[in-house]
């Protein structure tokens, strides 16, 4: 049996973005909130080092624009970098009234403590010590727990959107819902509204080694390509420079706060190396960074690097960093008396669904907010804690607009039970499991930090191999989680492959050695079209059936 919910807006997601956008619309509309795990777990629980906006008197929006710009190698879209800036103070005053808790500069300071990143020409970071994702995080959460009108659905993953083509053949295509799998009772939900929102992060999982959590698996870009919407830029995933190198760590962040601190990026025998990739070193862009790391790496054959915060004081390390230091000590790295050992790690999705600034994709009655979003603020390399802030500016733009249309909304029309009649149980799940490995390392080891043509066409044939394995098993047996993610994982590992292959320069985040250079005149977006969702030209109609 399928469950059937109806709602006026249906919210995939429970990150930052998901959760400012429910409590901005909770007060007019019906509000469904789907999470795949518990609610509290997304990439914005993880997030460290803060949130960027201009509280400074010596600091400017041109300043903070200039500085995104640079950062984004060119492919900004210069008028969403100008409104994500001027708009970045009211989201601020707005978390603060939701009680979220920023660092002052002092006990009986009114002014709160603002940090520099990399790519930063100012101090503008403006944090809750080194957890700020955490405190945003459950302090939103709590708020739409509370909220009467804010339905809430834990362990809920999206299978797939619900669109008029699909289901009736309309060439104007739709989006209706979603069906989602209710992981606790093995069972299908089926959600439908006249709005929906995909606000399920990015994509670091398809990497071995990412400081992503679990649940970052591009399940929103790939159900709202699957179901017709652009994507651009997928070629830009931007490599964090130094995650924790250690067996038990697990995708552990080292923020970039330490570098904005003085912190030193070093070899093994001691030697500072930053100063000889860029002039401004250890607080150059991510993408320079990383590319120095794997470089040296590489170079010498040893398998980290070493971040040094040793000339602070032991107390202001522990009182500025105190997450970060007690995570050290447990797996016995006293950072107050030793370097940090340090690597590369898939981080952030620069690009996803094309969405305007209203948060719109290019599917009627679909919206994406946060990393799933290709907004044009990040271009081809994101600054450091530019990303807690678009989840908000955007998520504030979007509920604007569909409070607008709230007078405007239709009653969704009946659409049929997911079928699963013609499924059975799998009898192993090694074929998942095995895929999942194989597609991670050679993800990593062709389409990383430094990539080549010939690598990526190897990765482009392993892959296209997995994908028939993958869409014969969706189709054979019935669906988890497990299979959910991996099939989505695939998805955007095929676009990440196919923009790397059609851009014929090195730009930002994307190094390819074939060509080397940045091409002259205006930089271009990479764009791919929707996948191609005529029910006709499906190859079988368990397929339809199953959405």
């Amino acid at each position: 049996m399928t469950k059937h919910s109806e709602f006026d807006v249906i919210v995939i997601g429970s990150g930052t973005a998901g959760l400012t956008l429910a409590l901005q619309l909770a007060n007019d509309a019906r509000v469904a909130l789907l999470s795949k795990d518990q609610l509290k777990e997304s990439a914005s629980l993880y997030a460290q080092g803060g949130i960027s906006v201009v509280l400074d008197q010596t600091d400017s929006f041109d300043s903070h624009i200039e500085d995104t710009l640079i950062a984004g190698a060119g492919l900004c879209d210069e008028d969403s970098v100008r409104y994500t800036v001027e708009h970045a103070r009211g989201s601020i005053e707005w978390l603060i009234e939701q009680g979220v808790s920023f660092t002052k500069d002092g006990v009986t300071s009114e002014t709160y403590h603002l940090t520099q990143e990399g790519g930063h020409s100012h101090r503008r970071v403006i944090h809750s010590a080194d957890a700020t994702g955490r405190e945003v995080e459950t302090t939103l959460l709590a708020k739409a727990i509370a909220h009467h009108n804010i339905s809430l659905f834990p362990f809920h993953i999206g299978i797939d959107l619900i669109t008029t083509q699909k289901q009736f053949g309309d060439e104007d295509n739709q989006c209706l819902g979603c069906y989602a799998l209710d992981i606790k009772s093995d069972t299908t939900h089926q959600f439908l509204a006249p709005v929906t929102v995909l606000a399920t992060g990015g994509a670091g999982k398809v990497y071995l080694y990412t400081s992503n959590p679990d649940v970052s698996t591009g399940d929103g870009i790939a159900m709202g390509w699957r179901a017709g919407c652009d994507v651009a830029n997928m070629e830009f995933i931007q490599f964090h420079p130094t995650c924790l190198y250690h067996p038990k760590a697990k995708s552990f962040l080292i923020s970039e706060a330490l570098r904005g601190e003085g912190a030193k990026l070093i070899l093994a025998n001691g030697e500072p190396f930053m100063q000889r990739f860029h002039p401004q070193g250890d607080l150059a862009p991510r993408d320079i960074v990383a590319r120095a790391i794997d470089h040296e790496m590489k170079r010498l054959g040893d398998d980290c690097v070493y971040l040094d915060i040793r000339h602070h004081s032991a107390e202001f390390i522990e009182s500025h960093f105190p997450m970060i230091h007690q995570r050290c000590l447990s797996l016995g790295i006293d950072m107050t008396k030793e370097p940090i050992p340090v690597v590369p790690a898939a981080h952030y999705t620069c690009g996803g669904l094309v969405t305007d600034q209203s948060g719109r994709t290019t599917l009627s009655g679909l919206y994406a907010v946060g990393e799933t979003a290709h907004t044009g603020l990040h271009g081809a390399n994101r600054m450091a804690s530019n990303s807690l802030l678009e989840c908000l500016v955007y998520a504030h733009s979007a509920a604007k607009h569909i409070r607008s249309q709230l007078p405007f909304l239709f009653q969704p029309p009946t659409i049929p039970e997911w079928d699963a009649s013609r499924v059975e149980e799998a009898k192993e799940a090694i074929a998942i499991s095995h895929n999942w490995d194989e597609l991670r390392r050679f993800m990593w080891d062709y389409v990383g930090i430094v990539r080549r043509t010939e690598r990526l066409q190897r990765a482009q044939r392993r892959l296209a191999l997995l994908q028939q394995e993958i869409n014969d098993f969706y189709q054979q047996h019935h669906i988890t989680s497990d299979l959910l993610e991996l099939r989505n994982l695939a998805d955007v590992a095929e676009l990440i492959i196919r923009s790397a292959l059609l851009r014929k320069e090195s730009r930002g985040l994307h190094y390819i050695l074939d060509y080397p250079d940045t091409l002259s005149g205006p930089a271009q977006n990479t764009i791919i079209q929707g996948k191609d969702v005529h029910p006709n030209n499906t190859s079988s109609a368990n397929e339809i059936a199953r959405g």
